[in-house]
């Protein structure tokens, strides 16, 4: 589900109650512990994390205007989701995740290409989740994107 909003606080305005505490979470966990460069703001109609073009000019090749994004939250309809660029362009990231997922979360792994999604909001790995954030740098994760859109 798509929210019309311009900050993240507009946006959690707008999903239900339930839902609110565990996406404040998971904005908490996600900026404490990105590392220093990316950038939060809206994009795509959910919680975005970005590498701003005062970093990275270029932007995402399909809209050279949007900042490159690399994670982002979202309430979508029967789920919460969380979206790391990461996982599905670094094998050793997404070998790494699936490892440690069931040491943190008793249900299966709920996964697409990039999305996990978490259809109980009790269970949700907070702290795994802060742990993805922290893996990639800024300046890895625009090279791993030039190497692949480069080819």
């Amino acid at each position: 589900m798509q929210y019309k909003a311009n900050t993240p606080e507009e946006y959690i305005a707008q999903i239900p109650e339930e839902r609110k505490e565990p996406i404040k979470k998971l904005q908490q966990i996600i900026k404490e512990n990105l590392p220093k460069g990316f950038e939060e703001q809206i994009q795509y109609g959910m919680i975005g994390y970005v590498v701003p073009h005062s970093i990275y000019p270029d932007g995402y090749h399909c809209t050279p205007d949007t900042p490159l994004p690399f994670m982002s939250i979202a309430s979508q309809k029967n789920f919460i989701a969380v979206y790391s660029s990461g996982l599905y362009a670094k094998k050793e990231l997404m070998d790494w995740f699936v490892e440690e997922y069931p040491k943190h979360c008793k249900r299966k792994l709920d996964m697409g290409k990039s999305c996990i999604r978490f259809k109980k909001i009790e269970e949700i790995p907070y702290e795994l989740i802060g742990e993805l954030a922290s893996k990639m740098s800024v300046k890895e994760w625009i090279s791993i994107y030039e190497s692949a859109i480069k080819k």
